[in-house]
Formats: structure tokens, sequence, C-alpha cells
């Protein structure tokens, strides 16, 4: 995998798919790309450059792991596109990815041509997701056979006493269908995740809701947030209101996609980002 080397010195690695015009894509900060795959197919319309954060996949552990922190991971986006000697960039962020993704654009608005966000997190904008919208959303799964299980697990951590079997038993919420292909992409992703990156990646000074969200309402490039109908994470009704920070902001709900939408449908969902991007 080709590499880089970031402000700090730590060697970044990422990897690429397709041909055309380039798409930076960003995953969650805890696990490498390999779990994007190619986004269900997005690799047909663009080049792909999908980064492995630092500590995970082919990328470096750093000397100093509070620079873990989201806010501080801006400065590796920056350096990867300096090194793919980029002027602008269509940028994509996944999941936390996503806040990586949305404070790079805050503080360089004039190198983003177009900002995708894929089920992306909330916190960074300070948008809250009440316990009644997660049951909510959990509950359009009720008629399937692993639902009491996991609606059970899921009072449990909101009740705050969850056990890592109820994380667990929480799985199927992230995809539309809890098949023999999701099941086997979430042992996979389990094992190469890095637990440890999370409570850095969020710690004191990582986001600054206010100041982010009032830099997005001057954010002149377009931008596409992309929800799962059942997706517990980010559930379509709070990333509408994210959606309506942006001045120029495409909204889609995927029917019946959690999570992963590339892997829910992936028709559906690379028509959505390859109509957007051109």
């Amino acid at each position: 995998m080709p590499t880089f080397s970031a402000p700090d010195g730590t060697r970044l690695a990422y990897r690429t798919a397709g041909e055309g015009d380039p798409l930076v894509c960003l995953p969650g900060p805890m696990e490498d790309s390999a779990y994007l795959g190619d986004l269900g197919g997005l690799a047909r319309h663009h080049r792909l450059v999908l980064l492995d954060p630092r500590g995970t996949g082919e990328s470096a552990t750093p000397a100093d792991t509070g620079s873990y922190r989201c806010d501080r991971q801006v400065g590796d986006v920056a350096a990867l596109r300096e090194h793919l000697g980029l002027d602008r960039m269509d940028l994509l962020g996944h999941s936390a990815g996503g806040n990586v993704a949305v404070q790079y654009a805050t503080r360089h608005p004039d190198a983003v041509s177009k900002l995708v966000l894929i089920t992306p997190s909330l916190v960074g904008v300070g948008i809250p997701v009440p316990a009644e919208m997660r049951r909510a959303t959990a509950q359009l799964r009720k008629n399937e056979p692993w639902y009491p299980a996991a609606a059970a697990a899921l009072a449990a951590i909101g009740a705050g006493r969850g056990t890592d079997a109820d994380w667990e038993a929480l799985a199927p919420l992230r995809y539309g269908r809890w098949d023999a292909a999701a099941q086997r992409q979430h042992a996979e992703s389990s094992k190469r995740m890095n637990p440890a990156i999370a409570e850095a990646f969020a710690a004191d000074g990582a986001f600054t809701p206010e100041a982010t969200r009032a830099a997005l309402a001057t954010f002149a490039a377009p931008v596409l947030l992309l929800a799962g109908e059942v997706d517990l994470n980010s559930p379509p009704p709070a990333v509408t209101d994210y959606a309506a920070l942006f001045p120029d902001a495409t909204l889609v709900v995927q029917p019946g996609a959690g999570h992963q939408p590339w892997l829910d449908d992936p028709e559906r969902f690379v028509a959505a980002v390859a109509t957007f991007l051109q």
C-alpha cells in the first residue's frame, strides 16, 4: 500500500480502487478502510482513495496517542490531499469519519469540491439522538427473530448497565439484513477494530459543536447526507437536522438500510452517491 507522512511524522497508508476522478474516503477512526470495500461498486464511477486512519490497518501507531483525537486527525487529511497533488477534492466520511471530514471542511472550505457524509456521527455538531428515537428506529425491526434480545440489550445500555454481551446483541441493528454476509462482515470487522482509539478520539477538545455549526452555515460546497432508514447510530430524523445546518445539502434516506448502506442495497447506494458527485 502507498504511504505518506502525517504532520507529526507518522506514516499513514491508503489504498485505491477504481478509475476516474478521485474521491477521498475516511472510514470510522477505530478501523482500517478494508470494511469500506469498494463502497458497493462506487469504484466503477470514481477512483476511491481509502485512508487507513492512524493506528489501524497498514498505518503506523503514533508515538503520541493523544493524536487520535478527532481534531488532530484533520492534519492527516490535509497531508493526504497534498500528497495526492490535489488543489481541491471530493471528500467522503462514514460514521465517525464524518466528524473528521466535517472538521477538515470547516478548516479548509476552499479545498473541498463536494462533501459526502454517510450515516454520519452527530456528536461533532451537537445533535442529540434521544433514547426514544433510537427505540423507535429499533422497533422497525420488531418482526425479526433476533429483535427481543436486541431490544433488551438496548434497554440495558440505555440504563447504563450494558455489558459486552449487550453490545454484541445490538450487532443485527447495524445492518439492514442480518444475513450470513452481514454476520461475516461483522465478525471480520470486530477483529480489525482498535477500541483503544475511541476514548482518545472523543477526548476533551475534540469537538467544538457551536463553532462547527457556525462554520457549516457558510460552507458553500454541495453536501450529500445519506441516512439508513433503520440505522440505530444515525437515525434519519437526526440526520435531517444535520442536513439543515448546510446551505446546500441533499438528504437521502435509503430504505431498509442500516449503518453501512452500501452493503444493504449497493445499487441504490451507488446511484445516490454517483449522481450527486456527477
